[in-house]
């Protein structure tokens, strides 16, 4: 049985299902290098709209496997070193991809699954989501997912759950900035959908620009050559193709081209 599966429908939405249910989607280097290839591959497909990053059984994913953890004890500092690039790769790719990712949390999200949860853009958990960043337990350290789980939380909840290692619920979790939206586990679908509609009636250009926006003004100072940069970049995307189409769309009072080219 795949430990993965990955499916793109008629629309452009690329669903990566973790798929180790009886190991509440655990993973591994292998999966790792795995789960980070079908994300360039859908980074790279022009037909790709959005990504939703999903996991079957009880449980999102309970993080490490236990034999992955056993081999990684008589690993020595290079080869650690090593397994930990790989990781980082897995989350910096799914970070930054270009197209809008949303991540479908049910049961369990612990340790590196906290950080493919604040990798992805948008995150909607059931009300039975228990989250905990458990390594600290084990003499270890967040480090690899560290960057994006202090991104979304921020850093004085990163100081209490990096050294605590307490759980925490779904709710605490949409508090913190965590998930999107707590919802019963028989409305995530629905509330997934909901995400994606929103995205496929919106310009594949504009959005691609609009996440990079985020990166760019996020980590930047309020400054001149900041106020500069955000005024070339709405007049370059003003004069672009889909920038011409959604406004002429706009006047007219018509269906932009990729709405009705698609078929959403």
């Amino acid at each position: 049985m795949s430990k993965v599966h990955f499916t793109i429908d008629k629309r452009g939405v690329a669903t990566l299902t973790l798929n180790n249910p009886d190991k509440h989607n655990v993973f591994d280097d292998q999966l790792i290098g795995h789960l980070t290839e079908l994300l360039e591959q859908a980074n790279q497909d022009d037909k790709v709209r959005v990504l939703v990053l999903a996991a079957t059984g009880k449980s999102f994913s309970a993080g490490a496997d236990l034999a992955w953890m056993q081999r990684m004890a008589n690993y020595d500092y290079q080869q650690n070193l090593q397994d930990s690039r790989a990781l980082a790769k897995l989350f910096y790719t799914l970070n930054f991809m270009s197209k809008p990712s949303i991540a479908r949390v049910q049961g369990a999200a612990f340790g590196g699954a906290v950080g493919l949860v604040s990798c992805c853009d948008m995150a909607v958990a059931s009300t039975n989501v228990s989250f905990c960043l458990s390594e600290v337990k084990i003499g270890l350290i967040p480090a690899t997912i560290s960057p994006y789980v202090i991104a979304a939380i921020g850093e004085r909840a990163c100081r209490r759950y990096f050294t605590t290692a307490e759980r925490f619920s779904a709710e605490r979790a949409y508090q913190l900035g965590l998930i999107s939206e707590v919802v019963e586990s028989p409305q995530l679908d629905q509330t997934i959908e909901r995400l994606i509609s929103s995205v496929l009636l919106n310009s594949p250009q504009a959005i691609t620009a609009a996440k990079q926006l985020v990166f760019d003004v996020a980590t930047t100072d309020i400054n001149p050559a900041l106020i500069e940069s955000t005024c070339e970049a709405i007049a370059n995307i003003r004069v672009s193709a889909e920038g011409q189409e959604g406004l002429n769309a706009f006047l007219q009072k018509r269906p932009p081209a990729w709405i009705t080219r698609e078929g959403n």
